[in-house]
């Protein structure tokens, strides 16, 4: 008789160190954008990112979610106790090959969403907080939108 050897689990992918990187670049772009940000280095739940208008007096709290493989089906939102959630689309390939010759790797895609947007979007019925990008509707109308952070801060 044969013994059935199982195959061990798949280990997760550690994407820390893109996790990481991703909120430089999103941290990278608001300084370009003039507007005065810093990284939290302790684990603030809901957030990574503090945009700040120093002359008013205001902040914005930003949590900054990220994906690793290029055309990313959502994302999971599980703290909602911030201001704005910046989607940093890596696009660093497929996790299943090239497609059709395309190897799907090319420059970040940044998309700046309202929380409130975000809770609009949600399925709350989904208990992994997961938001998947078909309820993204209009999605394009957030690529690149610095401008909701400074608008939010009274720049």
């Amino acid at each position: 008789m044969t013994e059935i050897v199982e195959p061990p689990p798949k280990k997760r992918r550690d994407t820390s160190l893109e996790a990481a990187g991703a909120e430089f670049l999103v941290l990278g772009h608001l300084l370009l954008e003039r507007i005065p940000a810093y990284k939290t280095y302790t684990n603030f739940p809901g957030y990574d990112l503090v945009a700040t208008n120093p002359e008013r007096n205001t902040s914005a709290r930003v949590q900054v979610k990220s994906r690793f493989d290029t055309g990313f089906d959502g994302t999971i939102i599980k703290n909602f106790d911030t201001d704005f959630v910046v989607l940093a689309a890596l696009n660093r390939g497929f996790r299943t090959g090239p497609r059709k010759g395309d190897t799907g790797v090319r420059r970040p895609d940044f998309y700046v969403f309202p929380i409130e947007y975000i809770l609009q979007v949600r399925d709350p019925s989904n208990t992994w907080g997961k938001i998947v990008r078909s309820r993204l509707s209009g999605l394009e109308n957030y690529r690149d939108r610095w401008d909701l952070i400074r608008d939010f801060l009274g720049r």
